[in-house]
């Protein structure tokens, strides 16, 4: 550790720390694109000077039909901007995500009835990640992609020690955050009985189970992922009606919560598509 006190290590925490682009700032062309069609409030975004055309011509496009300032500037700005992150030539100066800001304009309205009725809208049986004190950002973040993209209709997250949505939950995401439904509950046991009551099947993924790939998984589901070092507590898994694994044949017997999403979510969109 080459003598490092406690103080030295919590000046070098800091410093990294302050080297994170701050949280009124998105970065790289997906996330920009998504914020823009979503219509999230934007001050003005940054373009770097003879950026190739393709995703940048409609970003621009975009955000001209919104009004939104657009500034041409050097990679140099960029790279201070993102702190050296790879911004691919676009950033945007826009509202901070966090949940005191979700609190007054989009979080307060989201609620389980939300998810049910944007299932309703598609013509689909509802389907639903609970995720039980996940504490790490890009893992809700990349959860929250692989559920947009895998075509689940909501996430519910605990309102207490669990990750929040932060601004790296936004990048994560990809832009998946402006779409997915997320909803903040105050007991994840009695929300699955909420659940339960309104004829959702609720499994956890987790150790002990049958194998995914021979459980019907279709139907209204809500699937429960536990955080990334303890899994899924007691009192949620009890109250489960079944528990599905994936084979772990390797050295490590366990996946990352967020790949671990990803296996099951896919899996149950081959179900729905037809294709057990």
């Amino acid at each position: 550790m080459r003598g490092y006190s406690e103080n030295n290590m919590a000046d070098r925490k800091n410093i990294r720390q302050d080297r994170q682009p701050k949280d009124n700032i998105i970065f790289g062309r997906n996330p920009v694109t998504e914020a823009l069609k979503s219509g999230r409030d934007i001050d003005k975004i940054l373009i770097l000077k003879g950026a190739a055309e393709g995703s940048v011509s409609k970003i621009t496009a975009l955000a001209k039909e919104r009004g939104i300032p657009l500034v041409r500037t050097e990679k140099q700005a960029l790279d201070r901007l993102t702190h050296g992150l790879n911004h691919q030539g676009v950033a945007a100066y826009v509202s901070a995500y966090s949940f005191p800001f979700f609190a007054q304009f989009r979080i307060r309205d989201k609620t389980i009835d939300d998810i049910i009725e944007k299932a309703r809208q598609q013509s689909e049986e509802p389907l639903i990640v609970i995720l039980d004190n996940l504490e790490d950002p890009h893992n809700l973040g990349a959860i929250m992609r692989t559920a947009e993209c895998a075509g689940a209709h909501g996430v519910i997250i605990p309102k207490r020690n669990a990750c929040g949505l932060t601004e790296t939950v936004a990048k994560t995401s990809a832009g998946a955050i402006e779409y997915v439904p997320c909803v903040r509950v105050s007991n994840i046991v009695r929300t699955i009985e909420d659940l339960k009551g309104r004829g959702f099947w609720i499994a956890a993924c987790d150790v002990g189970g049958a194998e995914y790939y021979n459980t019907d998984l279709t139907g209204k589901l809500a699937v429960v992922i536990g955080s990334e070092g303890e899994g899924i507590s007691r009192l949620v898994k009890e109250n489960c009606d079944f528990t599905v694994s994936m084979p772990m044949v390797g050295k490590i017997t366990s996946l990352n919560a967020s790949n671990a999403a990803a296996v099951l979510l896919y899996e149950i969109r081959k179900q729905r598509d037809g294709k057990r």
